[in-house]
């Protein structure tokens, strides 16, 4: 068996992972104690890869959930789904990181590092054949930032030719929780770079806009963004726990999607997303979610994707999507000029069809529907994001504002200068790919 291991870090990564097995659970049709809903009857369900079935025929997620404190781990600890998971898999300590990089990487961090690796080590025991890791969290906290970066090192030592998958929540724009995220985020993004071979990333603001513009919820709170988050990971996780016509592995992904090793953030849209009020009168054709996933308006992450040129195009269909559809599609894409390749890589589409429709939450204010689209794209205008990013920090460290923080947790100024250099020079590199693609433009002429 292929098996995943997933890891949740801080609160952000905890409360996305509620969202991810509450879905996961619904797909597989496994109740909330863990045993299997008698009611469901499933032939192309394959849970093993994210759930170890007990001799007692018990389903238990194989994963861990970590924080600095006690009050996130707590609430599934109380919550509806406290005896799905294993209760050694819920690791919290005593102190926060008081959203500083520096607690949750040298000092706070490291108190917890070796019962973290403990726990994985024995998750990872009761795998046949692991094919790699999920790690969620957030690149603006100090836990997930601190901590997430310390133990993606710690993978990289430990399990070297495994797979490791990012979900990161990176920064908004405009709405921030802490003064500080262009430090965290910066420090975060430099530590993982060489650690991670993918990473997903969503901002709040931008699911913030689609569940208030597209799903008509006037204060969309965490819970809403969650359950749309994990919308998304079902989709991406969807041919590695059910059999499908066009199946894409983990590994797949990173060949399709990962040019160069440093060029790995692939900007996620998923369509169609639909409010429970325009469902009952829309079903939407291949066509259509297929040109809703290349608007803006249905991205994870705010960038502007006209602005850049794609490397690299995953589409994930679900639902009742058949091949020829797809096919003619794609044709239609590729014969019009609304998105534009790097020369080098002139076919860049790579499918999955798999017919398991979505499934949404009861009480969700996601329609459920007939057939949707998570679109997968490495693209250079995603580089923006870094820009908007270096900016911040920028300000804030020609001042050395807040730096004594950090130094006082036994970090040294200069690893702020050596994790922008790294942003500057990942900046540097997707221009460089654009700027490639423009000059053999030029030579064509």
């Amino acid at each position: 068996m292929r098996e995943i291991v997933s890891l949740h870090i801080g609160q952000a990564g905890i409360q996305i992972g509620n969202a991810c097995w509450e879905l996961y659970c619904l797909e597989h049709g496994i109740l909330p104690d863990g045993t299997k809903n008698p009611d469901v009857k499933d032939t192309d369900s394959m849970p093993s890869t994210f759930f170890l079935e007990t001799g007692g025929g018990k389903f238990v997620p194989r994963t861990v959930l970590v924080d600095l404190e006690e009050t996130v781990v707590d609430e599934v600890r109380k919550g509806r789904f406290k005896n799905l998971f294993h209760p050694e898999s819920l690791i919290s300590h005593r102190e926060d990181a008081s959203n500083n990089y520096a607690r949750g990487h040298y000092t706070v961090g490291k108190e917890l590092i070796d019962p973290v690796l403990e726990r994985i080590r024995k998750v990872t025991d009761h795998c046949d054949g692991l094919q790699g890791f999920f790690v969620f969290h957030s690149f603006g906290g100090g836990t997930g930032s601190g901590l997430g970066a310390l133990l993606l090192e710690h993978l990289g030592r430990d399990y070297g030719k495994k797979s490791k998958f990012e979900f990161a929540v990176y920064p908004a724009s405009t709405i921030a929780t802490a003064v500080v995220e262009p430090y965290n985020s910066v420090l975060t993004t430099h530590a993982t770079m060489d650690q991670a071979d993918c990473t997903f990333m969503v901002d709040n603001e931008a699911i913030y806009r689609i569940c208030r513009d597209k799903l008509n919820v006037d204060r969309p709170n965490y819970s809403n963004l969650n359950r749309m988050i994990a919308q998304v990971v079902s989709s991406i996780t969807l041919s590695l726990r059910f059999s499908g016509s066009l199946n894409v592995d983990l590994t797949e992904f990173q060949t399709n999607l990962v040019p160069f090793p440093r060029i790995h953030f692939p900007l996620i849209s998923y369509a169609p997303i639909l409010a429970h009020s325009r469902a009952l009168h829309e079903q939407s054709t291949v066509s259509e979610i297929t040109a809703g996933c290349f608007e803006s308006s249905s991205q994870m992450l705010q960038c502007e994707p006209t602005s850049g040129k794609y490397m690299a195009c995953c589409l994930l269909y679900r639902g009742d999507v058949i091949p020829k559809d797809v096919n003619n599609v794609i044709l239609k894409f590729k014969a019009s000029s609304t998105i534009q390749f790097v020369d080098w890589c002139p076919t860049g589409f790579k499918i999955g069809i798999n017919h398991k429709a979505a499934v949404v939450v009861p009480d969700s204010e996601v329609a459920a529907a007939q057939r949707s689209l998570c679109m997968l794209t490495n693209t250079t205008s995603i580089s923006e994001v870094w820009r908007r990013l270096d900016i911040k920090f920028d300000l804030m460290f020609a001042k050395r504002a807040f730096v004594h923080w950090y130094v006082g947790e036994g970090m040294e100024e200069g690893e702020f200068s050596e994790a922008r250099e790294d942003l500057a020079a990942l900046e540097k590199d997707y221009m460089e790919v654009d700027a490639e693609s423009i000059a053999d433009e030029a030579d064509e002429y």
